[in-house]
């Protein structure tokens, strides 16, 4: 007679072990799926770069609705520097508030419109570490938009 252990998981009142063995392969499954976002991330980011670097940013397509992106962004925001971002507001309670209703207007006719997106804070700078931050891809779209349309890709292009 073979001793065959059966273990009953009572999923609605796991024990300590049980809790600790879920979370141990949530952290796994979280660090794998960090990794292929940050992967996907910065390969968006380097086509992107490579593209402003081809072709003129005023020519640029990036979405098939471009034209109305841009016009709401600069109808929601007239006067925001995309020269040179302030994280800090962008990414505060109130500057939330404010982006929000911009970005759901564009969910489900952007593709992967709140996909996180590597997004320059100057535009004069090239994609870096120090020179990036994450933003939705809609909002990555508003303001790259507005530095191709507003000249201030040129740089990048030009180098």
């Amino acid at each position: 007679m073979s001793s065959t252990k059966t273990y009953v998981v009572d999923a609605a009142n796991p024990t300590g072990e049980e809790k600790r063995l879920a979370d141990e392969k949530q952290i796994i499954n979280d660090v794998r799926i960090e990794q292929e976002w940050a992967v996907q991330a910065v390969k968006y980011s380097e086509v992107y770069m490579k593209l402003l670097k081809a072709i003129e940013p005023e020519k640029l397509k990036l979405s098939p609705i471009d034209d109305e992106i841009y016009r709401r962004f600069r109808e929601v925001f007239p006067s925001l520097n995309v020269e040179h971002l302030d994280e800090d507001e962008m990414k505060s309670k109130a500057g939330k508030e404010k982006w929000r209703p911009l970005l759901m207007e564009f969910k489900g006719r952007v593709k992967d419109w709140d996909l996180g997106t590597l997004l320059r804070i100057d535009s004069k700078k090239d994609m870096s570490e120090e020179n990036s931050t994450i933003a939705p891809r809609i909002q990555f779209l508003c303001i790259e938009l507005a530095r191709n349309k507003e000249g201030f890709n040129k740089a990048i292009h030009e180098q």
